[in-house]
């Protein structure tokens, strides 16, 4: 697979950061979510997680897709 940088709103190269795919996908690297209340709301399978990123990194993601 491969990606491309679209846009990170960190100051040092860590998280948040988003990413797209050459599978027309995109890979967002956030905080991971341990809120159980939050992650009790949601229906997460196994094999998924859930990353939390703030708005202002959506900036980045093409408004065409």
């Amino acid at each position: 697979m491969k990606i491309t940088l679209l846009g990170t709103t960190s100051k040092d190269g860590q998280s948040p950061t988003l990413y797209e795919t050459d599978r027309a996908t995109f890979l967002v690297q956030g905080w991971h979510v341990h809120d159980p209340e939050a992650l009790a709301s949601m229906n997460i399978p196994e094999h998924e997680t859930v990353v939390e990123i703030p708005s202002a990194l959506l900036r980045f993601a093409p408004a065409d897709r």
